[in-house]
């Protein structure tokens, strides 16, 4: 007789552990399987740490839809469990006039999302704030913030095990295959083959998330979106942060991020990306010779910037589901069987948004 598991989540970044904590907290019988030797060890602990605000996504897209509800979420759960987080602000910044009324339909935007606390801040009263920052305007956006993410996923991790979940560290998925009541699994769990039954099968697996979905017999391959690697990398500054508040510069038309902005890690540390590159396979190196175009986008709107300062720090894998130079697209929830979800393409903001995204799948399982 095979162990039998109401809920099988393929992934141990932040959506996957949230969608896991969601579905043990609503007293289903959880199993979580991830092939890494510990939590959160790809996409989840690779990022810049940010509670996004739910500016820059197309009005009604699950991105936008998602960050907004995930931020308010993530700030009550971070003051609930007393996780480490700051409500520091970021200041989108205009670096020319033209660029000033860019910055204007972006506040509309975001207002759009229902975003409605961005600041206009004036040339004048940006020097005041942030002196080492050059630009002609900016928007403040006040529900941005700094999240400590390993705190939050050991919390997530946590909150599973007490409600009786497993936590299969080491343990790769191999295939899945539907019965009668819900689907088979194979793994390899620390070198032993083992199968169970599950009722509900969730792909979280982010940069696996395509290779577990055609793993699954009856998944349709024209709804699997082919993977791009877009990697990102960043690179810290010594010595004390310039800025007080998180300083992002307007995106650029047509790119495929945010653009190489300021951050500030918990322990104040400033660091600056991440900037974008497709790759071919997965690759975390930080290259020194990136210092120099750092150096000049960070420039833009930080003219005191030293590059001797910048050292190499790390680099995350984007999980893009489109090609290079091809508009960017939302996040897929896959639910075209009853009680199978693949999640596709949750990049930015899927740490913001990973407690709203296990509350949609929750409704979707409901």
């Amino acid at each position: 007789m095979l162990d039998h598991f109401d809920s099988c989540i393929v992934g141990a970044g932040v959506v996957g552990l949230a969608i896991a904590r969601k579905l043990a907290v609503s007293g289903k019988t959880v199993i979580v399987l991830e092939k890494a030797p510990w939590i959160g060890s790809e996409i989840s602990s690779r990022n810049s740490e940010v509670i996004h605000a739910g500016i820059y996504y197309p009005t009604d897209s699950l991105k936008a839809k998602l960050c907004v509800e995930g931020k308010h979420l993530l700030y009550d759960y971070c003051e609930k469990n007393q996780i480490a987080h700051r409500k520091l602000g970021k200041l989108i910044v205009a670096a020319s006039d033209a660029q000033n009324t860019q910055l204007e339909a972006l506040k509309t935007k975001a207002e759009n999302n229902g975003v409605h606390d961005l600041e206009w801040i004036s040339r004048a009263q940006l020097q005041s704030w942030e002196p080492n920052v050059a630009g002609t305007a900016a928007l403040l956006s006040p529900s941005t913030g700094i999240i400590d993410s390993h705190g939050l996923m050991s919390t997530l991790a946590n909150e599973i095990e007490s409600h009786d979940g497993l936590l299969c560290l080491k343990t790769e998925f191999e295939r899945a295959e539907p019965t009668s009541s819900g689907f088979q699994v194979w793994v390899n769990s620390v070198g032993e083959p083992y199968q169970f039954t599950c009722e509900q099968f969730i792909n979280a697996a982010g940069l696996g998330a395509q290779t577990v979905a055609s793993n699954i017999a009856g998944m349709p391959k024209q709804e699997i979106p082919t993977l791009y690697y877009c990697k990102g990398c960043y690179f810290a500054l010594s010595g004390k942060s310039p800025f007080n508040r998180l300083i992002y510069p307007m995106p650029e038309p047509n790119t495929t991020g945010l653009g190489v902005h300021a951050t500030i890690d918990m322990a104040g540390q400033a660091k600056f990306g991440p900037d974008t590159q497709y790759i071919d396979e997965e690759d975390y190196t930080v290259e020194e010779e990136k210092r120099a175009s750092f150096a000049i986008a960070i420039q833009k709107y930080f003219p005191g910037l030293n590059p001797e300062k910048l050292t190499p720090s790390y680099a995350g894998i984007r999980p893009k589901i489109q090609a290079e130079g091809e508009p960017a697209k939302d996040f897929i929830i896959n639910h075209s069987a009853a009680n199978r979800i693949n999640l596709f393409g949750i990049e930015s903001p899927g740490l913001t948004s990973s407690l709203a995204i296990a509350d949609h799948v929750w409704n979707l399982l409901s």
